[in-house]
């Protein structure tokens, strides 16, 4: 199926920011000396950690900052590298995996995506972040990586499907308004 240029120019914008958003996350443990950062665990929405950060270049200062404030950051539930700790969970990597890779996918390829096919992709992380939160069940950071990255694909994908019917209903408006203007 043909996909309308503007809207693949955006989704591939969309996944080239998402991309690099995610090396500079993945980066950020490698930008601060190692063993500086070990435990960032604490809540969503709340700067716990600034301390931690006032020493910091820029760069990770900031992504730290922004981890701070969206993420609870806790420990076991983090990948670490060079020995200090990512500024997202393994399930927030996961979604900016995931949602990177399904407007990647989306800028080449066209299809609808069925909402029984949404559903099914959210099913993992509902029930593995449901269950923990009501149960002492606790998941692994495999598994929280994985159900991130199913989650953050179907959602973008999602997301795609609705910006191109958006982009066909306009393109049909404009035909249809051509159409009548001619026949006047």
């Amino acid at each position: 199926m043909h996909i309308p240029r503007i809207t693949s120019i955006v989704l591939l914008v969309a996944f080239l920011s998402l991309a690099i958003w995610l090396a500079l996350v993945v980066a950020a443990p490698y930008m601060v000396a190692p063993n500086t950062l070990t435990d960032l665990s604490g809540r969503v929405g709340g700067h716990e950690n600034e301390a931690k950060f006032k020493d910091l270049g820029a760069l990770p200062h900031a992504i730290y900052w922004i981890g701070d404030a969206e993420c609870h950051q806790i420990h076991n539930r983090s990948y670490s590298l060079n020995g200090n700790q990512l500024p997202f969970c393994s399930r927030d990597v996961g979604l900016f995996a995931g949602v990177a890779l399904g407007f990647g996918v989306a800028a080449f390829f066209r299809w609808k995506i069925p909402p029984l096919f949404v559903l099914l992709g959210l099913v993992p992380i509902g029930l593995d972040g449901g269950i923990q939160a009501l149960t002492s069940y606790e998941s692994n950071n495999a598994l929280r990586l994985a159900t991130g990255l199913i989650a953050g694909l179907v959602l973008s994908l999602l997301l795609a499907h609705i910006v191109f019917v958006s982009q066909d209903d306009r393109s049909k408006g404009k035909t249809a308004e051509s159409g009548t203007n001619n026949r006047n």
